[in-house]
């Protein structure tokens, strides 16, 4: 039989040795590429921050969350998600790092949630939908 390295499941690819590291690179890279469009509303200072917010949740986390189910994700994966979100809500407030504004202040104003809750929030329902199948399914069978 032989061994693959890696394989597609769900759109995702697992690697041989079970993380997710490029997927989580591809999927920070699409929400960046989606990022681009927008960016001339997003970055607007005279649009509401709540639109932007709006704007964000609607169009570019699901890119980022994209088949998130499966994902079985490490705290650097986490890390690296959070911080790719945290860079483009500061950016859609015209906000630096020199600032020093709080990230729970920009959440807060954009009204949004962190992506690892989100990220949780996925795994969950998918979680029920295997532990409800039937028994002869191929990964229940022992």
């Amino acid at each position: 039989m032989p061994i693959c390295s890696d394989f597609r499941y769900l759109g995702s690819l697992v690697q041989g040795n079970g993380e997710v590291d490029w997927d989580i690179k591809h999927r920070i890279n699409g929400g960046w590429m989606k990022w681009r469009p927008v960016k001339g509303t997003t970055c607007d200072p005279r649009m509401l921050l709540k639109l932007k917010g709006k704007i964000y949740k609607y169009v570019i986390r699901p890119v980022i969350l994209y088949g998130s189910e499966c994902w079985a994700v490490k705290k650097m994966d986490e890390k690296r998600l959070h911080v790719a979100e945290m860079r483009m809500l500061r950016w859609m407030c015209g906000v630096t790092r020199m600032d020093k504004v709080r990230n729970e202040c920009i959440r807060g104003s954009l009204k949004v949630a962190p992506v690892t809750e989100k990220l949780e929030g996925n795994r969950l329902p998918w979680y029920g939908y295997v532990k409800r199948r039937d028994k002869t399914y191929v990964t229940k069978r022992e």
